[in-house]
C-alpha cells in the first residue's frame, strides 16, 4: 500500500494487483511550486514533479549508498580537470517553478547553471539509483520530465537486479534504452572515455 498525503490527512491506497513497485508518498489536492519547496521543514525531503510533491523517504539502503559512492568516485576521477562538474545528492535541481528534483548524481557542463544554492536548469547527465519506493517514479514521471527539459543522458541503476539502463536524447526525445548487465562495462554516449566496470559498482 502507499501513503497519499492530502492536506494534514494521510490515506492508504492499495497498489494495482500484480504491481511489484511501491509508489512513494505524495502530497495531492493542489499544485506545488518552488516557493512551497523552500518553506518546507528542514527535516522533510520532497521533490516536485509537474506540481505534485513526492516524498523522498525512506532513507536509501546500504547497497544504494555503496553504488552511489562507486559512481561518485568514477565521475570525480573522470571529470577532474575538465570543465563539467559532478554533484551528488542531496542537490536541488530547479528545472522550473513546478519541477524541482534531487537526483542521486548529476553532471553539469554549463557553469551559468551552478549557483551557491542549487542547479538552475537541466544537467547534461542524470543518474538515478532505484529503490522499491521510487522505481515507478524514476522510470515514468522523472524520465518524462528529464526528456522534456533536455537532459542529454539519463542513467537508471537498478540494485534489485544489478542492471543499468541508458537513455540518450535525440531530436528532443529519448529513444529505446540500452541495457547493461552487471558483468558488462558501461560507457557514456555523451562523454567519450567515461567507462565503468559494473561488477565493481554492484560489488560482484
Amino acid at each position: 500500500m502507499k501513503s497519499v498525503i492530502c492536506g494534514d490527512s494521510i490515506s492508504m491506497i492499495k497498489p494495482a494487483i500484480g504491481d511489484q513497485m511501491t509508489t512513494t508518498a505524495s502530497k495531492i489536492g493542489r499544485k506545488y511550486t518552488w516557493d512551497d519547496y523552500k518553506n518546507w521543514p528542514d527535516g522533510e525531503r520532497w521533490e516536485i514533479i509537474n506540481g505534485e510533491a513526492y516524498s523522498m523517504t525512506p532513507a536509501p539502503t546500504t547497497k544504494h549508498q555503496r553504488i552511489s559512492m562507486q559512481m561518485t568516485t568514477s565521475l570525480v576521477n573522470y571529470f577532474r580537470g575538465k570543465p563539467c562538474e559532478p554533484f551528488y545528492a542531496p542537490t536541488d535541481v530547479v528545472l522550473d517553478e513546478s519541477n524541482i528534483v534531487q537526483p542521486d548524481l548529476i553532471v553539469v557542463c554549463d557553469k551559468n547553471k551552478i549557483t551557491e544554492a542549487n542547479i538552475q536548469g537541466a544537467p547534461d547527465l542524470i543518474i538515478e539509483i532505484l529503490s522499491p519506493s521510487t522505481s515507478l517514479k524514476d522510470k515514468r514521471e522523472k524520465k518524462d520530465v528529464y526528456e522534456r527539459f533536455g537532459v542529454k543522458e539519463y542513467i537508471i541503476i537498478n540494485p534489485m537486479d544489478d542492471t543499468v539502463e541508458r537513455y540518450i536524447l535525440e531530436g528532443g526525445q529519448y529513444g529505446r534504452q540500452d541495457i547493461f548487465n552487471w558483468d558488462e562495462r558501461f560507457s557514456s554516449k555523451i562523454f567519450p572515455g567515461l567507462e565503468i566496470e559494473l561488477k565493481e559498482v554492484f560489488g560482484r
